[in-house]
């Protein structure tokens, strides 16, 4: 798939990495690009159509899919973080992340499949995180939830081949971003996650690893888990 000339929607895109994303898309030479949010008068980017969005309302997931019946690339960026414990934690907080990450971006994704193939396929990108491949003590829920995100971007991929439409995970250690810097760590810039992203899209990658330490996770899982954690 080409960037240049494309239509596409991102969501989350009033700040962080969804806004990146989509000042990139028109930088790179996109026709349109829609930008949602769950409030769109915070949606400061110039050149953007701005669409009200919350992934978790199955209503306005409807009506953006029909306003934006020209999409060809859809970006499912849109992610909360809630911190919660599984042991001790609320499960209502696990269940919203879930709501997000799995849910809200497989609405968007059954909602858009018949848009993109009307449209010759296109394309799919789930932002997703190194964390679908491990646990981290007070952010275990967003690990579950993107873990799942991770299981679903592998089957969607499959039931989307035969239309054509392209699916690419993208997966991240930290991005200098409002969530990414309250962890400690080295960080991307948000410009370099979204080009490394589109690059893959443009590339034909079925999953984009952004950063060493995202591809320093993926290598660690076919050893020894205790090694990784370092426990005794």
């Amino acid at each position: 798939m080409d960037i240049t000339g494309s239509t596409a929607l991102v969501t989350g895109a009033n700040r962080g990495l969804g806004r990146a994303f989509a000042q990139r898309l028109l930088e790179r030479g996109a026709a349109k690009v829609y930008a949602t949010a769950r409030r769109p008068e915070t949606v400061d980017l110039p050149g953007v159509e701005v669409l009200r969005l919350d992934i978790t309302d199955p209503e306005q997931i409807a009506a953006v899919a029909a306003q934006a019946a020209d999409v060809d690339l859809l970006v499912n960026n849109a992610g909360i973080q809630t911190g919660t414990s599984l042991v001790t934690g609320e499960l209502a907080d696990l269940q919203r992340e879930l709501d997000t990450h799995l849910f809200g971006n497989l609405r968007m994704v059954r909602a858009f499949a018949p848009v993109l193939a009307a449209n010759g396929g296109g394309a799919v990108l789930n932002v997703l995180s190194a964390m679908s491949w491990f646990g981290y003590t007070g952010a275990n829920g967003y690990h579950v939830a993107k873990a799942a995100g991770w299981a679903a971007t592998n089957g969607v991929r499959l039931e989307l081949a035969g239309q054509g439409t392209l699916v690419t995970a993208l997966h991240l250690g930290l991005a200098d971003t409002d969530m990414g810097r309250a962890v400690p760590g080295e960080r991307m810039a948000p410009a370099d996650v979204a080009d490394a992203a589109f690059d893959g899209i443009e590339r034909g990658d079925l999953e984009v690893l952004a950063d060493d330490w995202s591809r320093h996770v993926k290598s660690s899982l076919a050893a020894d888990p205790r090694e990784f954690y370092r426990l005794g």
